[in-house]
C-alpha cells in the first residue's frame, strides 16, 4: 500500500476498517497495524539516523494514530497522516539524542576540568607525578591541535563556539577531542608503563 497515493479500494478499505474501531472494534485496528507496519517500517529506517530505534518510534506511532483517530478525516489518505505522526515522533527522537550526547560531553568535560585541578592542586605541593607526565604530553601535541584542549578544558568554551573558531563542524570538533583526550592518555599510559619497567629493572 503506498503512503502517498493509495487506490481508491484501498482507501476504501482503510475507512471501513477505521470506521469499524470507532464503532468499538478494537480488533480492526489491528488490521490496520498489519497493513502499515512493514511500509512504516522502511520509512523510518530509510530516515532515522544510527541510534535511534525505528521499532520504537514505529509503536508509539501507532499508539498515536490509535488514541487520536477522532482526528482523521474518513476519505483522506490515512497513509499520510500516520506517517506525519511518525515523522515528528521520529524528531522528536532525534532531538532527544542530541540533547542527551550534548549533555553527555558536558558532563565528560566537567569531570576532566576537575580532575585537572585536582591534579594542579597536587603538583604545586610538587606530589603528582603524573601531571608532569601530561605537561610533557600536551607539549608532544601540534600548537594548532593543542589549541583546542586549551579553549575547551581552560576557557571551558563551548563546542559551537569553537567550531565557528576553528572554521570546522561541531562533529569534527567532538571527533577531534575525543581523538586528543586519547592520545594524551595513551602517552600517560606509556610514560608510567616506562617508570615501572625502569623501576623493576
Amino acid at each position: 500500500m503506498s503512503p502517498t497515493s493509495p487506490t481508491d479500494d484501498e482507501r476504501a478499505w482503510v475507512d471501513a476498517a477505521l470506521g469499524r474501531v470507532r464503532a468499538g472494534d478494537v480488533q480492526a485496528f489491528a488490521a490496520v497495524v498489519r497493513q502499515f507496519e512493514r511500509p512504516l517500517r522502511v520509512w523510518l529506517a530509510t530516515h532515522a539516523p544510527p541510534g535511534v530505534d525505528i521499532d520504537d518510534i514505529a509503536q508509539m506511532s501507532f499508539i498515536a494514530a490509535y488514541t487520536r483517530l477522532d482526528e482523521y478525516t474518513l476519505g483522506t489518505n490515512f497513509a499520510a497522516w500516520l506517517f506525519t505522526i511518525a515523522r515528528y515522533h521520529l524528531l522528536s527522537e532525534i532531538t532527544r539524542l542530541r540533547r542527551a550526547a550534548d549533555s553527555y560531553a558536558r558532563y565528560t568535560s566537567q569531570l576532566l576540568g576537575r580532575e585537572l585541578e585536582r591534579r594542579s592542586a597536587h603538583f604545586k605541593d610538587g606530589n603528582d607525578e603524573r601531571l608532569l607526565m601530561l605537561a610533557d604530553c600536551l607539549g608532544a601535541i601540534d600548537e594548532r591541535r593543542r589549541r583546542f584542549l586549551t579553549w575547551r578544558y581552560e576557557e571551558a568554551l563551548p563546542l559551537i563556539v569553537i567550531a565557528e573558531r576553528s572554521g570546522r563542524t561541531v562533529t569534527a570538533v567532538k571527533k577531534l577531542l575525543w581523538v586528543l583526550r586519547r592520545q594524551l592518555q595513551d602517552c600517560i599510559e606509556g610514560k608510567i608503563a616506562v617508570r615501572e619497567s625502569t623501576a623493576e629493572a
